[in-house]
């Protein structure tokens, strides 16, 4: 399997930032790790090895990276302003310094966003912020309303990255006619403890006339990598 590591020091953050591509050609993914995960999150849960033979086919070409949820949302010894700052600079990152890395590899006119868990909150709000770069997302078990990390604080930052609040109140036609265009998976287990979050966010998502599909696996203890793998397998 193609492998490259590429770390660089990322002006906006402050700091060296890493990750890794799998994969020579295909369409290209941005992969998010789940709550302060590193960009080798996937390699090591065998999340890579469960689609190697679509990887090696050159179908998908895979960027995982790195987070920064400890310095942001996870964050309790900063203010909360500062939390909410830490997450728009990181979103400037993956939107500034990554993306031109996919495009230089990677010439397909598609863009997928994934995560499971808190990497499927990134996925689908970069996708959501961006329709116009990001083609569609794939987010496992992903939960949505993170305003419970910022004890009450509320901005206008705070609602832009809290998906189910301004896709409640959206009408812009710019963003939504995209979002029509776009391909928009949610999925999780039956007993996952984030299901009503996907189920609510896909029903608003619908009720603006977007096709965003939902589905519900009949598996047991469903928040956790081996239903994650299956979940891959099936939709990538």
């Amino acid at each position: 399997m193609h492998r490259e590591y590429h770390r660089w020091y990322s002006q906006r953050l402050g700091r060296d930032m890493e990750l890794l591509v799998h994969g020579h050609a295909g369409l290209p993914i941005i992969v998010f790790p789940s709550s302060q995960g590193r960009f080798y999150e996937f390699e090591d849960r065998g999340m890579i090895d469960s689609i190697a033979y679509k990887i090696d086919n050159g179908e998908v070409q895979l960027y995982s990276l790195d987070s920064v949820d400890a310095e942001s949302w996870y964050n309790r010894s900063v203010p909360p302003r500062w939390r909410i700052a830490r997450q728009m600079t990181y979103e400037s990152y993956v939107i500034e310094e990554v993306l031109p890395l996919v495009r230089w590899k990677n010439w397909n006119q598609k863009l997928i966003s994934l995560g499971c868990s808190f990497g499927g909150y990134h996925a689908v709000n970069i996708a959501l912020r961006h329709p116009d770069k990001f083609t569609g997302f794939l987010s496992m078990s992903g939960a949505f309303d993170l305003s419970r990390f910022l004890n009450g604080y509320y901005d206008n930052d705070v609602y832009f990255n809290i998906p189910p609040h301004y896709i409640a109140n959206l009408h812009d036609s710019w963003q939504l006619d995209r979002y029509r265009q776009n391909s928009y998976l949610l999925a999780s287990g039956w007993d996952d403890h984030c299901l009503g979050e996907s189920r609510h966010l896909a029903g608003l998502l619908q009720s603006k006339g977007v096709p965003c599909r939902m589905d519900i696996w009949d598996t047991w203890n469903s928040h956790d990598w081996p239903t994650w793998q299956r979940m891959m397998q099936v939709y990538l």
